[in-house]
């Protein structure tokens, strides 16, 4: 027990040392990390070196960083600029303008990464709000949490995605259709009309005439098939069978990782050849964003200590006796304790966190005799990524929208936020909840 106790106090330090430290949170968690292997040599947890580096997710890692150089090359190309402007040229007035400008965000961070999403669309929100002489404030915000929202759609629109893809064991189409059911990305999109609701009646009061034109020149169109055989490539990989030989079955593990890597090294080097320079590949190295691949890599170390301590065992039971023997009480418990949570809390780590805990208590339902868990791992993703849209602080994609804002000299205040992020949290996380649980509760 007190072995126990001492790796949730390790764990909570390290939580709390993240949400007061961010700018040092790989360093805190790859420090946690090396805490749990010294002990564990010291013999106070059953947790070698080796136990540590088999716990890392390399596919998962692997297939963020590959996405993250696309998408560099992706919005170098241009070519999100000019489909959004292809958009906004045919909506009627400012009211549907903002409105398909966030949904055409959401339809990109659906298979790009949400920050990305922001960093790509976020131009052509500032340019239509400068020639419609409107704040580019509510429209920069609308656009941010539409990107958390389509995150959860595929297993490529976000890095939570990702984590619960390999965690449950899920491929590419699972996200789709799943066991003979519609798969978590129906619930997405029935929220994305939820919320496309909300921003039409928010901004019901726009409705000036859009005068816009498309400006945008496409430099690269070899980009967007990357993007497009990615997403092609992971499919079939899917489908691939599973070796027995274990060489083999290494590589079959890293084969989505795999994949988004070499489409990336393609186009890295033939862009490297077309400008006969190596300033592509030094551009996407400094885009690459490292900060999450070290805390994603420590993490994964850090939650292995915890479960090795009986942690997770013991947060797996503290959940059932709450919930009891209820699946819908338990489904409803997770979905909005993630909402609130990650409304204050980066949702990686947390549902790096709570994935483990979760098929825990799956495990425990049923009188002990256990539970499909997928009811409780899509409810776990739902309330998770949709529930930084809460506030300002509560997702990546936020903070950046509010970084642009204050570069171009907007202020932002927190009503402005909540005006806008509530409402759409709440239509978005309703509806989802009612799907999941009609689709796949118990």
């Amino acid at each position: 027990m007190q072995t126990m106790y001492l790796a949730l106090g390790i764990f909570l330090l390290t939580y709390v040392l993240m949400l007061t430290l961010q700018k040092y949170r790989p360093t805190i968690a790859l420090s946690s990390a090396l805490l749990f292997i010294v002990l564990g040599l010291c013999g106070v947890f059953d947790f070698r070196p080796l136990d540590a580096l088999a716990a890392v997710d390399y596919n998962v890692l692997l297939m963020i960083a590959g996405t993250m150089g696309l998408v560099t090359l992706f919005i170098d190309s241009r070519m999100p600029a000019y489909l959004a402007e292809q958009l906004i040229v045919r909506v009627p007035n400012v009211k549907w303008a903002v409105t398909v400008l966030a949904l055409f965000a959401g339809v990109i961070s659906a298979f790009v990464d949400n920050v990305a999403t922001v960093l790509m669309v976020a131009p052509v929100g500032l340019a239509i709000s400068r020639k419609l002489k409107i704040s580019p404030v509510p429209v920069l915000i609308a656009i941010a949490v539409s990107s958390n929202l389509q995150g959860a759609a595929t297993m490529v629109g976000d890095t939570t995605s990702m984590l619960l893809g390999s965690y449950a064991g899920m491929n590419f189409l699972d996200f789709f259709w799943m066991q003979g059911r519609p798969g978590i990305f129906w619930g997405v999109e029935l929220g994305a009309l939820a919320s496309m609701v909300a921003l039409l009646v928010l901004f019901r009061k726009d409705t000036q005439k859009v005068s816009a034109a498309v400006e945008t020149n496409v430099t690269d169109y070899v980009p967007s098939a990357l993007m497009i055989a990615t997403v092609g490539l992971l499919i079939v990989a899917s489908f691939l069978p599973e070796p027995s030989d274990p060489t083999l079955l290494a590589i079959y593990n890293l084969r989505s990782g795999l994949v988004c890597v070499g489409l990336c090294l393609i186009g890295i080097v033939r862009d490297c050849i077309r400008k006969h320079s190596g300033g592509t590949f030094l551009r996407v190295l400094k885009d690459l964003d490292k900060d999450t691949l070290l805390l994603l890599f420590g993490l994964f170390m850090v939650i292995e200590g915890i479960r090795v301590a009986g942690v997770i065992d013991a947060a797996a039971d503290l959940f059932y006796n709450i919930s009891g023997d209820n699946p819908f009480m338990l489904y409803t418990l997770i979905v909005f304790a993630s909402v609130v949570l990650s409304a204050f809390i980066d949702n990686i780590p947390y549902v790096a966190t709570m994935l483990p805990v979760v098929e825990g208590i799956a495990a425990l339902m049923n009188g002990g005799a256990g539970l499909p868990p997928y009811v409780f791992y899509f409810g776990l993703l739902t309330g998770a990524t949709l529930g930084g849209n809460l506030t300002p602080i509560g997702a990546s994609a936020n903070i950046a929208a509010i970084g642009i804002l204050r570069k171009n000299g907007e202020t932002v205040g927190l009503r402005d936020f909540l005006r806008i992020g509530v409402p759409f949290t709440l239509a978005a996380v309703l509806t989802g909840y009612i799907y999941i649980w009609i689709v796949w509760g118990i």
